[in-house]
């Protein structure tokens, strides 16, 4: 219990896919996304927050200037592969950071999605990466990688061909570099949004990268032997400024 305790209260800290002590949701049925708010009192932002992820992107109605280029610091460090029970997260204690709007994140986790939670043009991708990054005064910042359908990835392979099968289970992975996992093309889409997790916290920017990077039927087969889909439905954009990075 101690350890499933401390568990979840890393992973909320660091915008991963945590629960509340005491509660248990999911994402569909008794316990899914309909219900999140009325679980735990601090759950509560899920149901009349007004800046919630994820999104559905327009292209056409985004703003085009006024966002600078991300500057990613990644560098290859140890990992750890994590079953929390909602995804599988990648814990990374040392994997560099990534500069937004002039402001240095450190690179914490990252985590997935089936089917991508945010879609584009109405349109949901096969999975998409979370990679969550912290600032020194708590501040989150996510930048979101889709994948599209086609060759085994190399990079994601260590991890894929490792999943723990259980919740709480964890493998070690020697290094990992999540600069592997940024699109060479730098456009992206950015608005202000929230986590897709209970407690929902919003005021989290969000950086979704247009290009997708490929994935195989296999990796994603394997995922989806553990969680099937594990994506929050799209929410309303309550008049948000959607911008997209200016080529």
């Amino acid at each position: 219990m101690k350890r499933k305790l401390a568990l979840a209260l890393i992973c909320s800290l660091f915008a991963s896919q945590a629960w509340a002590v005491g509660s248990h949701w999911e994402y569909e049925g008794e316990y899914g996304p309909t219900k999140w708010a009325s679980m735990e009192p601090n759950f509560k932002t899920c149901g009349i927050g007004k800046r919630q992820s994820p999104i559905n992107i327009e292209t056409r109605d985004a703003e085009k200037g006024g966002l600078r280029p991300i500057v990613f610091s990644y560098i290859p460090g140890p990992a750890e592969i994590l079953n929390n029970g909602h995804t599988i997260q990648i814990n990374l204690p040392n994997s560099g950071s990534a500069r937004f709007d002039g402001l240095e994140y450190k690179l914490v986790q990252f985590h997935f999605h089936t089917p991508s939670e945010e879609k584009i043009d109405s349109m949901a991708s096969h999975m998409v990466v979370h990679l969550v990054h912290k600032a020194g005064d708590n501040k989150l910042a996510v930048v979101g990688v889709l994948f599209k359908l086609g060759k085994e990835n190399a990079a994601l392979k260590p991890i894929f061909d490792n999943l723990p099968p259980k919740e709480t289970m964890t493998r070690p992975l020697n290094v990992f570099n999540p600069a592997d996992l940024i699109p060479a093309d730098p456009i992206y889409y950015g608005y202000t949004g929230s986590l897709t997790t209970p407690p929902c916290s919003e005021d989290v920017k969000w950086h979704v990268m247009k290009k997708p990077i490929e994935i195989s039927y296999a990796q994603l087969a394997a995922f989806k032997k553990l969680y099937k889909m594990n994506a929050r439905p799209i929410q309303p954009l309550n008049g948000r400024r959607v911008q997209v990075l200016q080529p």
